[in-house]
């Protein structure tokens, strides 16, 4: 860069970089450098570290006691400016009083804050049917505006085979009490075998329920509050029910949603084959027909691969596999890199 400062001033800067090859915009980001950097240096250097006018330590702990203080603890730092100008009280600008809480970590709410108690996440697993239920509440518009019925559902997240649903007229803790425990006695649930995962909307954290469960040695658990992805098989299955083209806008009365319902649940528990078990129906898998479905899948397939192997570039097909274990909120996957012998879903 020396050699092109030299010989520019006699031929230009432009024939000095291209007869030496060098990029015009690095000369001047050099030259540029030379000779700003010193200057910032000196500048940098020469500046004094204090301003002369800037409030003293003891003047600063004092601004910040006033801050502190019960009477301005919950004020904005204009409004103890003015408070004090009233009172002919001046201490400092309300910028300065942002600068020292600033300093201080505290441009914040300087009170004590409520607390929120920490929730675990719910982490449940499912290796077969009847291990764990979820059940939930959803609306089903009535006939005129702010009007709903309530459809009650217990589902199998294993299986997705729903066990019980109820409509009524309300959500009520003692009809949810009743519907658990015909549903217990229809699927002849024994005591320490079920686990039942709710959110925490009123009938599902009611007393009464709690009593139920408790003697039918049911383990409740319920979602973090605010936190629908902690009962994802009881949403996904609502979406399954209002997104059928056959789902009505508005229900004209109690009958007529007890009426779709009645055909709705046959439909979903012996028709509906879910993406998440295989492509299997509910009831194929819930009542231990699923090995049996899947050998005539994988029988079917070898035929047709037996009389076209031309068509089937990868081999043999195989059916897709009905998962092993079933999560809610699955656990974090081991850092080492090992893997677990069980496939989730």
């Amino acid at each position: 860069m020396s050699a092109i400062a030299e010989v520019a001033p006699g031929v230009g800067v432009k024939a000095a970089c291209e007869a030496l090859v060098v990029p015009r915009t690095s000369f001047y980001r050099a030259r540029a450098a030379a000779t700003v950097g010193p200057m910032l240096a000196a500048d940098t250097e020469s500046r004094p570290r204090r301003s002369p006018r800037a409030l003293s330590e003891e003047e600063r702990e004092g601004v910040l006691a006033v801050l502190h203080s019960d009477r301005f603890v919950d004020s904005a730092p204009e409004e103890v400016y003015a408070t004090l100008l009233d009172e002919q009280t001046y201490l400092c600008a309300p910028r300065t009083m942002y600068r020292i809480l600033h300093d201080n970590k505290e441009v914040r709410e300087r009170r004590n804050q409520l607390r929120r108690p920490a929730y675990a996440k719910p982490e449940l697993l499912a290796t077969k049917p009847n291990e764990v239920w979820s059940w939930d509440i959803t609306k089903l518009l009535g006939p005129a505006k702010w009007t709903y019925f309530y459809l009650y559902v217990i589902l199998d997240i294993f299986s997705r085979y729903v066990t019980g649903w109820m409509v009524a007229h309300a959500e009520r803790a003692a009809l949810a009490e009743r519907l658990i425990a015909e549903t217990c006695a229809k699927e002849a649930i024994e005591p320490g075998e079920l686990t039942l995962h709710a959110d925490r909307g009123p009938s599902m954290t009611a007393k009464p329920v709690a009593f139920l469960l408790a003697d039918l040695g049911v383990t409740k658990t319920h979602s973090r509050p605010y936190t629908s992805a902690d009962n994802p098989s009881s949403e996904s299955h609502f979406k399954t029910l209002k997104y059928r083209p056959e789902f009505p806008r508005r229900f004209d009365s109690v009958r007529h949603a007890r009426d779709f319902c009645a055909a709705f649940f046959p439909w979903y528990n012996f028709h509906h084959r879910h993406s998440g078990i295989a492509y299997l129906t509910p009831h194929v898998v819930h009542h231990g027909l699923a090995e049996q479905v899947l050998q005539q899948r994988r029988a079917t397939l070898e035929a047709a691969h037996r009389s076209h192997p031309e068509r089937f570039i990868r081999g043999a097909p195989t059916p897709a596999k009905l998962p092993s274990a079933v999560y809610i909120n699955p656990p974090a996957a081991p850092t080492d890199g090992t893997t677990t012998d069980q496939e989730t879903q």
